[in-house]
This record gives structure tokens, C-alpha cells and sequence, in this order.
């Protein structure tokens, strides 16, 4: 079992930066492939990025290629988005996923690929 807890939303202005942290808990946490999605006011939730366990390959939504950044620090059991350029229409609750797969298969851009998932953190992006 592994635990997700998100932390660093909050409000900004149209061009500012947020870096949002999700913690987890378990000793495996290495292994697992992490990913963020987020849903906005009406919409599905959506795939935002991912970074492998195994070899920490990173992937991107096409929208969102080079305004984000997936990072992770294995050592403190923690993934990171960094947020910049950041929209209107970035507003929405990011949520943190995990997925016990560590290798490339195709389902990290799907929620369905994913077996744990965080509570969310909000983003607010004012014009």
C-alpha cells in the first residue's frame, strides 16, 4: 500500500510559477513510475506528466511540454511538478498517481494505469 500526499498549490498570478510536492510513503517508492494529472472545473481529468521508476524516462502532455517539469528525489520518497508560464486555463486540482509498473507500458498517460492516487492539491491561475 502506498500513501500520496500532494502539497504546494495555492493561487497565482497568470505567468507565475508554483512547485508542487507529492509525498509517499512505502520503501519501494524507487521502483514505482509517478505520474500527475489534474482535473479542471467540468472537465476529465487529464494526464499531465509521468516519470518512470526504472531509468526515470519523463513524459509530458503536449500541451504542457516546457512550462513543466517532472522531477523526483528517490531518497525523499517524493515527485515533484514544477509549474511555470502558468495560465488561466491551468487552473484546476493536480493529483499525484503511482503506478507499481516501473517500466515503460504504455499506460502512464492513463488514469487506469495508475493504482494509487493522492487527494489532490489546488491551482488557481488568476488573469
Amino acid at each position: 500500500q502506498v500513501q500520496l500526499v500532494e502539497s504546494g498549490g495555492g493561487l497565482v498570478q497568470a505567468g507565475g510559477s508554483l512547485r508542487l510536492s507529492c509525498a509517499a510513503s512505502g520503501r519501494t517508492f524507487s521502483y514505482y513510475t509517478m505520474g500527475w494529472f489534474r482535473r479542471a472545473p467540468g472537465k476529465e481529468r487529464e494526464f499531465v506528466a509521468a516519470i518512470l521508476g526504472r531509468g526515470g524516462n519523463t513524459y509530458y502532455a503536449d500541451s504542457m511540454k516546457g512550462r513543466f517539469t517532472i522531477s523526483r528525489d528517490n531518497a525523499k520518497n517524493t515527485v515533484y511538478l514544477q509549474l511555470n508560464s502558468l495560465k488561466p486555463e491551468d487552473t484546476a486540482v493536480y493529483y499525484c498517481a503511482a503506478s507499481a509498473s516501473s517500466s515503460y507500458n504504455g499506460r502512464h498517460a492513463y488514469t487506469g494505469g495508475y493504482d494509487y492516487w493522492g487527494q489532490g492539491t489546488q491551482v488557481t491561475v488568476s488573469s
